[in-house]
């Protein structure tokens, strides 16, 4: 259905609508139920399919370094005389932005902390724990998140720019399906993305909206709580429309910049007035530690030594996390990288986000830890009472304690809307049918559906409704992953037919 002023795919855009409405309500008027029914659905997934999950992510990684160094390396997303449609540096600040911003900032200083008080085996609040904090933290955040970004995005532009389909998942599954990517099956994967993807973003905006509460609180005393998380939620997805609507090359871009630069601002800052040569000594050992257990941790389940209930709350959460949230990323990733070699693609979205996700967390996540085991402790009692507030427990013992609060609350905010501004164009796009710049009133409606998932769900049920989300969310990862997997397949088969 294509007008001067529409622009969609009707079964996709209006089952995903009707379906979001319908659980915004049932969020909002049966609460309890849905905070009763997801979590236990979410622990029915991790206990009979977390092994698919810990063998389909190693197949991920495999997969993608293979490619980068197959015969099909040099083969471009696009036409042979095509050249990139951003400069490097501008690319790797959109995908990055888009991936993992609010997470990081959240988890900086929780995550580290975390596993430093609960390892998987051992006791915690070690010396022995201290050392596996960091290379546990990598391991979830590191080449295995992005390995699972890189396969989808990489599959999606492939057939986009190589082949000539629409710009949508779909299109990823025409050796296998044909023609019938363009009627019931390909509706279904569309559908199952636009969920990932607003589940997954709303879940992000009501945390990231719960950690700028906590600072302006910490800050400036200001009224805390549902009510003023909700005004943030508003104000921001405010903020993320206006940057939707002037489209990826001025607001999605220009955003992406400027919020690298405050985050590096902010990191630097913590690296020179925090434990500098702590933090210098100790980023080598993580990173060979993370690299000699990586075998061992990519295919360790806990059933033998008592971790399955560790792996639940962590790996195969976040396996399952970023799964359902690879639709979004690997579809923006995909629209940002026309022109680009398939081992370009592969090394730099794999290997340089990773790096410096690894140097933030270094950054951070030592610092806590320093103050905690050689500062005096205190660290790890914030993180217990709050993971919002962390990270300004940590900076206020810091050198201008306040400023660069300040600073850490305006990092979250742009990369709320960054990836609020990012999922929405990508919702859009698949609902469209792969149209690269859908009409403005469409940015806008996804946009404003997306705040209103995080509004009402907190409003409605506060951290419950928000517990029930991420739960739901991460249960749509079980069957993406197979879906996820048949992407890899159709691509080499493509690769193995064409080039």
């Amino acid at each position: 259905m294509k007008k001067q002023n529409l622009a969609v795919n009707p079964p996709v855009f209006f089952t995903s609508a009707l379906a979001l409405v319908g659980f915004v309500i049932f969020g909002a008027f049966f609460s309890d139920v849905a905070a009763a029914v997801f979590p236990k659905m979410l622990d029915a997934v991790a206990t009979h399919f977390g092994w698919f999950y810990i063998l389909a992510v190693a197949f991920f990684l495999g997969f993608c370094i293979w490619l980068a160094f197959s015969r099909f390396r040099h083969v471009k997303l696009g036409d042979d005389d095509d050249v990139p449609d951003y400069s490097t540096p501008t690319w790797f600040a959109m995908l990055f932005s888009a991936g993992m911003g609010i997470g990081l900032v959240f988890y900086g200083v929780a995550q580290p902390m975390m596993m430093y008080a609960g390892p998987p085996t051992g006791e915690g609040s070690t010396v022995a724990a201290a050392r596996e904090a960091l290379p546990l933290t990598y391991f979830h955040w590191g080449l295995h998140a992005w390995a699972i970004y890189v396969a989808m995005g990489l599959a999606i532009a492939y057939f986009a720019y190589r082949r000539g389909l629409p710009l949508t998942l779909r299109s990823a599954f025409y050796p296998l399906l044909g023609e019938r990517i363009h009627g019931l099956p390909g509706h279904i994967v569309d559908i199952i993305a636009v969920f990932g993807t607003l589940f997954g973003l709303a879940t992000s905006l009501g945390l990231g909206a719960k950690q700028i509460d906590a600072g302006l609180h910490h800050l400036f005393d200001t009224p805390t709580g549902t009510t003023a998380q909700i005004v943030l939620i508003v104000i921001i997805t405010g903020c993320a429309t206006v940057s939707l609507v002037t489209g990826v090359d001025k607001g999605i871009r220009r955003l992406s910049e400027l919020n690298m630069i405050l985050a590096a601002l902010l990191m630097v800052f913590v690296f020179f007035t925090g434990p500098t040569l702590y933090i210098l000594d100790a980023f080598p050992d993580h990173i060979g530690r993370y690299l000699m257990t990586l075998p061992e941790r990519t295919f360790w389940t806990g059933r033998l030594d008592g971790g399955t209930d560790w792996n639940k709350g962590w790996t195969y959460f976040y396996w399952a996390w970023w799964i359902a949230w690879a639709p979004f990323v690997g579809m923006f990733v995909a629209r940002i990288s026309r022109g680009r070699t398939i081992r370009e693609f592969v090394l730099g979205v794999l290997f340089v986000p990773t790096l410096v996700t690894f140097i933030w967390f270094a950054v951070f996540g030592d610092t806590a830890l320093w103050m905690e085991i050689e500062g005096g402790g205190g660290v790890s009692t914030a993180v217990n009472e709050s993971v919002a507030t962390a990270i300004y427990v940590m900076l206020e013992r810091l050198p201008m304690g306040s400023i660069t609060s300040l600073l850490a609350a305006c990092v979250v905010s742009v990369f709320f809307v960054t990836s609020s501004d990012s999922a929405s164009f990508v919702v859009d796009m698949l609902t469209s049918g792969g149209h690269p710049n859908p009409p403005i009133w469409q940015r806008v409606f996804w946009a404003v559906a997306e705040g209103a998932v995080a509004a009402v769900l907190l409003g409605a049920a506060g951290k419950a409704g928000l517990k029930a989300l991420q739960s739901a969310v991460i249960c749509i990862g079980a069957p993406f992953a197979i879906i996820l997997v048949l992407m890899c397949f159709s691509l080499m088969k493509s690769l193995f037919e064409h080039e």
